[in-house]
């Protein structure tokens, strides 16, 4: 797959603090990034720096294979973006809201490219209301429809979940993943990770200004395995007839047996225990989750 952003070594100091040290990692095609970290870890800073709110100091940046040194112009026309909270004319129709970016923007838009953009971003029923009247998850998704106004190849979000409610968090996850499937390509950082484990194809993580991480969430999700947690009626009995059957990696931690497995085997441990005639009391199975492994690998801090 081609990539629509490339970072190379990025480098960025704010007074004397180097804020931002030797970062580097692509988005690709169709692909939502999350970049995730503790508060104070660089992630607004490096945003403000990819999206040219802020000068690096050293480094490249590449959207859709134009350097952002070289040719600002044609490389940030491949951007849209929702840095903190999008801020409209509150007076106005969230359509004539749009209809003044149109009239600033460096490309002729049609009106027929508005309309497809609002139905993008299902506001086509209250497009026409003043934004006063909208509620955070609808200007979050105005502030979205103006960002891919122009096309963009990459859009880059900083914290676009932060108060939404319920609804509208899964209105926007929706969204996100309607544009991916568009071919739209994603940098997303947020606190949200629930919201961003149903949503991200990989993950940056970076703390004290440095890439720490870089994976996907199929990695987060079966990197150690699947853990099984059991309760017989004799625990000693079945952690030795477990061991015997090449189930090694388990331990018994007061009333219960932990088996850690690649894959999900509680079927076949179930069978194995009702075969040998242990009472099986309880079974469950634990997958790592990405609060657990963000807890995990961020345990330092932030800056």
């Amino acid at each position: 797959m081609s990539n629509v952003l490339e970072l190379s070594n990025i480098w960025k100091r704010i007074g004397k603090k180097m804020i931002i040290k030797n970062v580097a990692f692509t988005v690709e095609k169709g692909q939502i990034v999350g970049l995730l970290g503790p508060n104070g870890a660089g992630k607004t800073t490096l945003i403000r720096v990819i999206v040219s709110l802020m000068q690096l100091d050293q480094g490249n940046i590449m959207i859709n294979g134009i350097s952002l040194s070289k040719d600002y112009k044609k490389a940030i026309a491949q951007v849209g973006a929702i840095i903190e909270n999008p801020e409209f004319y509150n007076y106005m129709s969230g359509y004539d809201n749009l209809m003044q970016y149109v009239r600033m923007a460096r490309k002729e838009i049609s009106k027929k490219e508005v309309d497809d953009v609002v139905k993008a971003v299902h506001l086509e029923n209250n497009i026409d209301q003043k934004v006063k009247t909208y509620s955070l998850g609808m200007r979050q998704r105005l502030g979205v429809a103006q960002a891919l106004l122009h096309k963009p190849a990459l859009l880059v979000l900083d914290e676009p979940m932060n108060g939404l409610d319920p609804k509208g968090m899964r209105e926007f996850r929706e969204m996100m993943l309607a544009l991916r499937d568009q071919g739209i390509s994603v940098l997303v950082s947020s606190h949200q990770l629930s919201d961003i484990e149903q949503i991200a194809d990989h993950l940056v993580i970076l703390q004290k200004g440095e890439v720490t991480h870089r994976v996907s969430m199929a990695e987060i999700k079966n990197g150690s395995g699947n853990v099984i947690e059991l309760i017989t009626s004799d625990n000693a009995a079945a952690e030795k007839l477990l061991a015997a059957s090449g189930f090694l990696n388990l331990h018994a931690e007061g009333d219960k047996v932990f088996v850690t497995t690649s894959e999900d085997r509680r079927s076949e441990i179930a069978a194995l225990l009702v075969k040998n005639e242990i009472g099986l009391l309880q079974l469950n199975q634990k997958v790592n989750s990405l609060e657990d492994v963000f807890l995990e690998w961020t345990e330092e801090g932030g800056l």
